[in-house]
C-alpha cells in the first residue's frame, strides 16, 4: 500500500492496520496547535503538544520552531536521544544551539518525541540486542511525522534534512533506508544504541551490523559526528560502524573531533561544540542544495551570563562542601546533579539557591531563579560539570 508521495515499506506495514490510510489530527481538545512562548528563544513559536497520528494511535508530542510568515520553509526534522531513567519523564528535546543556527537560515525545525518518550503516548520499542530492528521501530514514527509534514502549508517537503542525536541518530539512519524523496541529507550525531554487557549479547557488534544493513539499503548522503571522548561510543566502535556502513554501499562522511574537558557524546549541548559541527554541516547542506546563508539574523543567540572558569573550590559531587545552604538547598543541588548539561546552579550567602537546565543560557536562568528568593546577591556555584564558585582569597 502507499500513502501520500512515498511508499510505506513492508517492514513498517504493521502500523497501517485494517487497510486504513494514515490520517492526522490534533489532540482531542485542540482544533489547532497551541501557540506558546519558548522563554529560551524569546520568540512566539508554534508548539504542537498532542499530535495524533492514526492509525498509529498514540500521540507524538512535537515542538515546531518556524520563522515568522506563511512559508513554505525548508524543513529540518531533529530526532532526540534516549536519556537514562524513565523515558516518559524525559523532557521535550530542544537543542537550541542547533535550532537557532537552522532558524537563522530560514528552516522550520520539527522536534518529535517518539512513542514512549516525554509527553508522547505508547512505549519505546526495541532493544540493544537487536539494534537494527530497534532502529527500524523508531523509524516508524518518523514516517508518520513526515506524512504529517506533507499536509502543512508552511512545509516545503521537497527541501528537507533529517538530523539525530544518539538514539535519534540510529533512528535517522534507519529511516534513511526508505525515506521520503524530499530528504536530501541525513546527519548522525553520535548515533547508536548502547546496551549492557549483562544482557547476554554483544551490543557493540550488533550496532556495527545494524549500520552495515542500513548502509546496504541507503543511497542518500549522510554526515556523521563522533568524538574521541564519547562515553557511549568510543572511536574504535564509531570507526567500525562507519566502515561497515560504507563497505555495504552507504555514503557517509565521518567527522572525528576533540571536545576537551567534555563528554563528546553531548556535542550539541555545548556552545564550544558549534565550531565543531557547524562548518561541516553547512558544507554538506550546500552540497545537497539546501539553504546555508543567514537570512534571519534575529534568531541568533541572545546575550548570556558570563561563566567563570573552574575554580577547584570543591569536587562537583561533594554536596557537603556547598556553602551557605541548608538541607533543602543541598537536596536541590542533588536534583541538579541528575540533570544533563547544559546546566547551572547558583546560590547566595543568604541561603538562596536556584538551578536551570537546557536552553540557551542555563547560567543566566539559574542566577535569575536564585535571585527570586531575595536573600543577597547570587553567584554561580557550578556550570555543566565544573564547580566555578570562587575560592576565598585567604584560602591556603
Amino acid at each position: 500500500m502507499s500513502t501520500g508521495r512515498f511508499p510505506v515499506p513492508k517492514r513498517r506495514a504493521a502500523r497501517a492496520l485494517a487497510g486504513l490510510a494514515l490520517a492526522f489530527v490534533l489532540g482531542p481538545a485542540a482544533a489547532a496547535p497551541a501557540v506558546a512562548v519558548e522563554p529560551a528563544l524569546g520568540e512566539s513559536v508554534e508548539l504542537v503538544r498532542s499530535l495524533r497520528l492514526l492509525p498509529v494511535g498514540e500521540g507524538l508530542e512535537t515542538t515546531v520552531f518556524r520563522p515568522a510568515g506563511p512559508g513554505p520553509f525548508p524543513v529540518a526534522v531533529v530526532n532526540h536521544g534516549k536519556a537514562p531513567g524513565n523515558n516518559q519523564q524525559q523532557p521535550r528535546y530542544r537543542p537550541l544551539l542547533l535550532v537557532r543556527e537552522l532558524l537563522q537560515r530560514g528552516y522550520a525545525v520539527v522536534l518529535p518525541m517518539r512513542q514512549g518518550f516525554a509527553g508522547s503516548g505508547g512505549s519505546v520499542v526495541g532493544n540493544s540486542c537487536n539494534t537494527a530492528a530497534a532502529g527500524d521501530a523508531q523509524a516508524l514514527d518518523l514516517d508518520a511525522v513526515t506524512q504529517w509534514l506533507q499536509q502543512q502549508p508552511w512545509a516545503d517537503t521537497q527541501r528537507m534534512v533529517m538530523l539525530g542525536q544518539s538514539h535519534g541518530g540510529l533512528a535517522t539512519l534507519a529511516y534513511a533506508q526508505q525515506p521520503h524523496p524530499g530528504y536530501r541529507l541525513f546527519v548522525n550525531f553520535a548515533g547508536g544504541l548502547r546496551g549492557s554487557d549483562a544482557n547476554g549479547c554483544d551490543w557493540r557488534e550488533g550496532m556495527v551490523q545494524a549500520f552495515r544493513r542500513y548502509g546496504a539499503a541507503t543511497r542518500g548522503a549522510s554526515l556523521w559526528f563522533y568524538g574521541a571522548s564519547d562515553s557511549y561510543f568510543p572511536p574504535a566502535l564509531a570507526s567500525a560502524a562507519h566502515a561497515a556502513y560504507r563497505s555495504a554501499g552507504g555514503a557517509a562522511q565521518l567527522v572525528s573531533y576533540e571536545l576537551p574537558g567534555r563528554d563528546a557524546h553531548g556535542l550539541l549541548n555545548h556552545p564550544e561544540g558549534v565550531s565543531v559541527w557547524l562548518p561541516p554541516l553547512l558544507q554538506a547542506l550546500a552540497a545537497a542544495q539546501l539553504p546555508v546563508d543567514v537570512v534571519l539574523p534575529q534568531y541568533a543567540s541572545a546575550g548570556k551570563a558570563a561563566v567563570p572558569p573552574p575554580s577547584g573550590f570543591a569536587a562537583l559531587h561533594d554536596v557537603e562542601r556547598l556553602p551557605h545552604l541548608r538541607d533543602t538547598g543541598r537536596a536541590g543541588y542533588r536534583v541538579f546533579l541528575d540533570k544533563p548539561p547544559p546546566r547551572a546552579f547558583a546560590l547566595s550567602a543568604g541561603g538562596a539557591w536556584g538551578w536551570a537546565q537546557g536552553g540557551d543560557d542555563a547560567p543566566g536562568r539559574a542566577l535569575a531563579n536564585c535571585a527570586r528568593v531575595q536573600r543577597g546577591e547570587c553567584t554561580l556555584y557550578a556550570v555543566d560539570d565544573a564547580v566555578v564558585w570562587p575560592v576565598p582569597t585567604d584560602a591556603p
